[in-house]
């Protein structure tokens, strides 16, 4: 492993840090999260078309840079500390790579320019709270975590040659206005019980009726309220709609491209966290050595330093995993993806609590800077964690306590 970035890299990052500290204060922030989009148009305009970073993995023949997910990593990590809401991550971390993966030549040569220009978004619509499940981070995957036949979740059928879904998923990152839908559902029943992932084309709520005889199908999406409110969910409901299958045919491996997926979204998610980290630990230490008590200032306490050398190494080492991790994925090393992801998030609320604790009366009111990175820290947990089950699967995958011993 080379460790030290490339003159692109480090460009990428330079570029992509300037233009935020421009574009993207935390006013803008509150501003792009409390409009329709959940972010701000113009911004992620910039981000297509003047960077091209929802393309920046994907192959040049479909309109990408042809980079690896270390790059993507890496814009991410800058994303992250100025918590940047887009949809990239749905989009280029999450959708993309199925496409790309499963999709057909038909598939890929429709979507993925479009995506790599910014025209299009997308978002992975996966029932109830199992998009950690689904990616195979904290679980198995090849359960029924798609409804497993039973009421509830996503159903597939197909009549006349045509497939149709119905049923809910409640939290889909930026469902709310994603021109394109990537739905996983169940289908088959008890007998030939399957998980597929589907397209659902066009974007927000429509409703459509052919005849007075035909039943309604429709496609709802709402927005939800979430305490992070930089990464919008919608709640999806289907009602008979529409759908084409992802793929030439059902006997792809969605499970296992789902969990490559996942690793490279956790990898990708570290690095967004520690972005986060760093920056507002670097704001806690610009504050600590502003603010004075008993005529000096707090920074120069002892006790102070201590827990600002703490975070520090933390950060840092949070940082060490989440580049690993993204250098593995990129080169199909091994998966250690959600190790480096429960690094992160563990060194994200850390410092993000410590941050509002040092900054005192002012970091305990809910209009301070600090608590839309505590935020950030929870909903991520929420998201694709907890920590605590990211690091025990991540155990039982490498056997490390198999038979009660710990294995040598």
């Amino acid at each position: 492993m080379d460790a030290a970035f490339t003159a692109e890299q480090d460009e990428i990052r330079r570029t992509l840090r300037e233009l935020l500290l421009k574009r993207c204060g935390p006013e803008e922030v509150r501003a792009a999260v409390g409009t329709a989009d959940g972010y701000d148009p113009a911004l992620w305009e910039a981000l297509a078309q003047q960077l091209g970073l929802p393309g920046l993995a994907l192959p040049e023949a479909y309109g990408g840079v042809g980079c690896s997910v270390t790059e993507l990593a890496l814009a991410s990590e800058e994303l992250g500390r100025a918590l940047a809401p887009s949809p990239l991550f749905a989009t280029a971390v999450l959708s993309a790579p199925l496409l790309l993966a499963l999709g057909t030549e038909g598939q890929r040569g429709e979507f993925l320019p479009r995506i790599a220009s910014g025209e299009l978004t997308a978002a992975l619509a996966v029932p109830g709270a199992g998009l950690a499940t689904a990616l195979g981070l904290v679980g198995d995957n090849h359960g029924d975590w798609a409804g497993g036949g039973r009421a509830g979740g996503v159903q597939a059928r197909r009549a006349d040659g045509v497939w149709r879904l119905y049923g809910q998923a409640d939290q889909v990152l930026d469902g709310h206005g994603a021109g394109l839908l990537l739905v996983a559902a169940h289908t088959g029943g008890f007998a030939r019980s399957r998980t597929l992932l589907f397209l659902v084309r066009e974007g927000g709520t429509r409703v459509r009726q052919t005849s007075l005889d035909e039943s309604r199908h429709d496609e709802t999406r709402v927005r939800q309220t979430s305490l992070d409110e930089t990464r919008p969910r919608a709640r999806l409901e289907l009602r008979d709609v529409r759908a084409e299958l992802l793929g030439e045919d059902e006997s792809a491996d969605v499970a296992g491209t789902l969990a490559a997926v996942g690793d490279s979204a956790a990898a990708v998610l570290a690095a967004e966290a520690v972005g986060a980290a760093d920056r507002v630990l670097e704001r806690t230490v610009e504050y600590v050595k502003q603010r004075e008590q008993f005529g000096r200032a707090i920074g120069s306490f002892q006790a102070v330093k201590h827990r600002l050398a703490d975070l520090y190494v933390q950060v840092q080492a949070a940082r060490s995993a989440a580049y690993y991790a993204a250098w593995a994925t990129a080169t199909g090393d091994e998966r250690v993806g959600g190790l480096a992801l429960a690094q992160a998030l563990e060194a994200l609320r850390t410092t993000a609590s410590e941050a509002i604790q040092l900054h005192g009366g002012i970091g305990f009111t809910w209009e301070h800077e600090a608590h839309l990175y505590f935020k950030r820290a929870a909903g991520d947990e929420l998201l694709l964690g907890p920590v605590h089950r990211l690091r025990a699967y991540a155990a039982d995958a490498a056997q490390l306590f198999a038979g009660g011993e710990v294995a040598v």
